[in-house]
């Protein structure tokens, strides 16, 4: 196990009603807020009407931007921190998903940066400090709510990267399951394949003397296994939100990390094929990472495989290990079947191979070769073919 350091700052308030508490998070940092959303949904779901009732009756000022885009970009950031800087907002309010979150984050950053936002995703070393981040989530997936990440586009070069700092943590997060109620199968599909990825990255690093983490990461795969399905069939299931819910905010603030760090090869690559064609995230990271497990079975990951077989889908231990991990494998396909997740890059309109080098090239310089199974360009652009 290697040596580590854990802090959370992040406080949460999780279930039916938490958003009550929204004024008297805000009033601890201020009273000029900035609402940061995407579409319509929280409009038509009546959660907007909320908190602008909540913000209005406690004398706190709002200003908005909306439109964020799924896949956020570096433009619309930088329309944020213009507004943060204009209006001398004190507050950032996320409403929304992971890119909604990780937008609003980036224009946290910014608000303290005289430059383009793309400097600082560039040269994480230019973000200093960040406005005070409230989140409320409404789609189970990415964990920004928790965590220390900010993913951004650029479409006009093509790049999909990051913000990473503790000023990014949240002040506080606002967890109602119910918000997500009225969040699409797809959506959810997606975003529970996000969930297992987020972990996956983690448990098959290669690290040894984790036994604690691998098990509680096998509980967690687990969790998503059992109730991602059922919160794709049923949505208004509470159980199932919740747990989704609270499961993807400890996929990926760090705790399963902890003395099994390393680098995360499907996101790697999931992230060309975001910046390049605009797709899903967690729908990309469902078609990579079957592909990626096969293609990185071997004699020094066969252990990893049955591990994973026996504690996430209980398989027989009497079973050939190659057998088990192939087994092990096939059932991760599956779940993302049974969500209806289409499993071939063809399907997401992906129509001709002619990128797959330049991503190639960018997902080996993303750190791929550095893996437990270095990934170089040619192991890379074959995945992408496999997937195709």
């Amino acid at each position: 196990m290697q040596n580590f350091f854990y802090s959370i700052p992040t406080k949460v308030e999780f279930g039916k009603g938490a958003v009550k508490k929204l004024p008297e998070f805000v009033k601890e940092f201020g009273t000029r807020v900035l609402i940061v959303y995407g579409g319509g949904s929280i409009k038509r779901t009546g959660l907007y009407d909320t908190v602008i009732k909540l913000l209005d009756d406690n004398g706190i000022y709002h200003a908005e931007l909306s439109g964020v885009e799924p896949n956020p970009r570096v433009t619309t950031a930088n329309k944020g921190a213009k507004i943060c800087k204009e209006e001398g907002i004190e507050v950032v309010l996320p409403i929304g998903g992971g890119s909604t979150i990780d937008c609003a984050k980036a224009i946290a950053a910014g608000a303290f940066y005289d430059g383009d936002i793309w400097d600082m995703v560039k040269d994480n070393s230019l973000m200093t400090k960040a406005l005070p981040l409230i989140t409320i989530l409404t789609l189970a997936a990415t964990g920004s709510e928790m965590d220390v990440f900010s993913v951004i586009s650029n479409m006009e070069t093509n790049e999909k990267m990051g913000l990473d700092g503790y000023v990014l943590y949240p002040k506080y997060s606002i967890l109602d399951p119910e918000y997500t109620y009225s969040v699409p199968k797809y959506q959810t599909a997606s975003g529970t394949a996000d969930i297992m990825n987020h972990i996956m990255e983690v448990y098959f690093n290669g690290v040894e003397g984790t036994y604690m983490q691998d098990r509680i990461m096998e509980g967690l795969l687990k969790t998503c296994v059992h109730y991602g399905p059922i919160a794709c069939e049923t949505p208004k299931d509470y159980d199932a939100r919740a747990n989704l819910m609270w499961t993807a905010s400890w996929a990926i603030n760090g705790f399963i990390s902890c003395g099994k760090a390393g680098p995360w090869p499907c996101h790697a690559m999931e992230h060309q094929l975001s910046a390049y064609y605009d797709v899903t995230h967690g729908h990309g990271l469902a078609i990579l990472t079957p592909v990626w497990m096969e293609y990185t079975l071997n004699e020094k990951t066969v252990d990893m495989f049955v591990n994973y077989g026996q504690g996430v889908f209980g398989l027989s231990p009497e079973l050939e290990k190659y057998e088990a991990a192939r087994q092990a494998i096939q059932k991760t396909r599956e779940v993302f079947e049974a969500m209806g997740l289409t499993m071939t890059l063809r399907s997401i309109g992906i129509e001709d191979k002619s990128k797959f080098e330049v991503m190639a090239e960018q997902a080996v310089a993303a750190g791929t070769e550095s893996c437990f199974v270095p990934l170089h360009k040619e192991d890379v652009i074959e995945i992408f073919n496999r997937c195709f």
